[in-house]
């Protein structure tokens, strides 16, 4: 007879209190900067199928032989590169967004009886743990946000993943609803576009605005994924937002993993051919990712940088994720209280 795991028991101090509950889930982060904490969270990253759509017997013995093996060293320097006193820059932003984000739906009426917890998709806190949470606060409406603006499998659908594994094995459920993306959403893009805007104020203004979104491999644009428009959407209303003249925005795509062909331009080549075709200044935003992380802080802020040093730039600017700027917290405090609609 198979046996099912009780759903979480709920709190007495809520047993009369029906709650919504809104749970903000972004990538995820190892618990400290070295191998033996990247090892695990590497493994469990690289195993979801959404992110390496390899036959599981193909890409096993690879992962576990080879990646396993060479590349948490690797990834444990650069993320100590970035490492704060109080850990992992995306961990410390997305608990401040959740502390921000349950402020501002807590004021006035419209906010009454909400919880608001946060999870990563590969690490801790996990889904089912904060769903758990949710729960026992006696939750039995929650909203799931991925913190991905433009969709992807291997983001946001993968979070949907995690979200239906965890419940699968509970006797009862809370009722779901979940935000797919907002590429053209006007507060975010209102966000992006002041925080440009106030880069320009103290800094002055770039010869080119560059956009870099995470990458995706090109098959899976291929395949229907609607990612990449999903990109260019938000770089052409932040363009419109910030009044760029044509060919001031460049959009490009990074943290290409592996062999294969993924969107292109890539942003390490191309800022580097900015450089060499004699354009001494950008400045670059990385409008896919609601917080700060390894892939912004390293990847654009530091080696990006030197790249476009190295070959001839003068000066390289990088424009902060929107992290928990009031503007975004209040952008994605109505976000939530649209997609609550009816639960009031």
């Amino acid at each position: 007879m198979a046996h099912f795991r009780r759903e979480p028991v709920l709190d007495p101090a809520n047993a009369r209190r029906e709650r919504i509950g809104v749970l903000l889930v972004n990538l995820g982060t190892p618990e400290a900067p070295t191998a033996a904490a990247l090892r695990p969270w590497l493994r469990q990253f690289l195993s979801d199928p959404r992110v390496v759509a390899l036959p599981r017997f193909v890409w096993q013995p690879i992962l576990n032989g080879i990646v396993l093996v060479a590349r948490p060293a690797r990834s444990a320097r650069k993320y100590a590169r970035i490492w704060t006193a109080a850990g992992s820059p995306l961990r410390v932003h997305s608990e401040r967004q959740a502390a921000a984000l349950a402020a501002a739906l807590g004021q006035g009426a419209a906010g009454e009886g909400v919880a608001v917890a946060w999870a990563m998709r590969y690490g801790a806190p996990g889904i089912a743990g904060s769903l758990a949470g949710l729960w026992a606060q006696g939750c039995r409406r929650i909203l799931v946000v991925p913190l991905y603006p433009q969709f992807a499998g291997s983001t946001t659908a993968s979070t949907l993943d995690e979200v239906a594994r965890a419940l699968r094995t509970w006797r009862d459920l809370p009722e779901m609803r979940f935000v797919r993306s907002f590429p053209d959403d006007a507060g975010y893009i209102a966000a992006l576009a002041a925080s440009v805007r106030e880069h320009w104020a103290r800094h002055g203004q770039g010869e080119r605005l560059v956009a870099s979104f995470h990458g995706q491999p090109k098959r899976f644009d291929d395949l229907g994924d609607p990612y990449r428009t999903e990109c260019f959407v938000t770089a052409r209303l932040l363009g419109e937002a910030l009044g760029v003249p044509a060919g001031r925005l460049v959009v490009t795509f990074q943290s290409r993993f592996g062999a294969s062909a993924w969107l292109q331009p890539y942003t390490l080549p191309a800022l580097e051919a900015l450089a060499a075709s004699g354009v001494r200044r950008v400045d670059t935003i990385c409008p896919g990712f609601a917080a700060d992380c390894l892939e912004t802080l390293e990847e654009i802020a530091m080696q990006c940088r030197d790249a476009f040093v190295a070959r001839g730039g003068e000066a390289f600017h990088y424009i902060p994720c929107l992290n928990e700027r009031p503007d975004w917290i209040a952008a994605l405090a109505a976000l939530v209280r649209r997609h609550l609609g009816g639960w009031r």
